[in-house]
């Protein structure tokens, strides 16, 4: 086998583990939101070019629209325990990792594990798709890299989760494709705020944000207000 067949076999290895349940061995670089429809691949990279804009607008069109629902009765432990490896419907589900693990792991670089252990991960670099901040981050200063539900858990609850079976509100906290390691005080200004409330500081990713953000409301079926539909439209002109 030639030293280019042998390189391209590897390749190919690596994507096929990274859709079977590992994070070990993401790709170096960010993927943009539409190659990455299992949320698998690292990162957010911006989307640029005109045709992938186009596509961008015609994935925020098909999203249906509502007013925002009350409150009453959310809280976090209505979709399981905190990043706990209990979804059965996602990437990574049950592979022994706890769900944040598993997103620094995909995301991170220079990664590195607890001794002995094959999940808990200790410190890394990530590069915050949000603010374009380069992190040095080490399990001691553990928030200042937060795990960010693109579609907020709250606001999922507002628009009809507590009408959906627990196993799908499982996956839907621990779908890869609604989280992002993000630098921590960019997730705690969001909180649980929709695109007309907050978008990304990092202007050039902000059509990957909303486009990604589409991704998951339609994968779950969750509406939007229309002031977050007419401004997720405005980002990707």
């Amino acid at each position: 086998m030639s030293t280019k067949d042998a390189v391209a076999l590897l390749a190919g290895a690596v994507i096929v583990v990274s859709f079977i349940g590992s994070a070990k061995t993401p790709p170096a670089t960010a993927a943009s939101p539409l190659g990455n429809i299992s949320g698998t691949l690292p990162g957010l990279a911006p989307i640029v070019s005109d045709a992938e804009k186009s596509e961008a607008r015609g994935l925020i069109k098909r999203l249906r629209v509502k007013a925002l629902g009350p409150n009453t009765g959310y809280e976090r432990t209505r979709y399981g325990e905190n990043w706990a490896d209990d979804a059965i419907g996602v990437p990574y589900a049950r592979n022994g990792c706890r769900t944040r693990d598993d997103l620094l792991a995909r995301d991170g670089r220079n990664v590195k594990f607890r001794a002995g252990s094959d999940c808990e991960v200790v410190s890394m670099e990530l590069t915050d798709p949000y603010t374009g901040r380069l992190i040095s981050w080490h399990k001691d200063n553990a928030d200042e890299v937060q795990v960010d539900h693109v579609v907020p858990l709250n606001y999922g609850w507002r628009m009809g989760a507590p009408k959906w079976p627990m196993a799908k509100r499982l996956d839907f906290a621990n779908d890869p494709l609604n989280l992002l390691p993000v630098d921590g005080d960019a997730n705690e200004q969001k909180d649980a705020s929709g695109p007309a409330g907050w978008l990304p500081p990092r202007r050039e990713v902000r059509c990957a944000y909303v486009t990604r953000w589409a991704q998951v409301a339609l994968k779950y079926d969750i509406p939007v207000t229309p002031a977050d539909k007419k401004t997720m439209l405005a980002q990707c002109r």
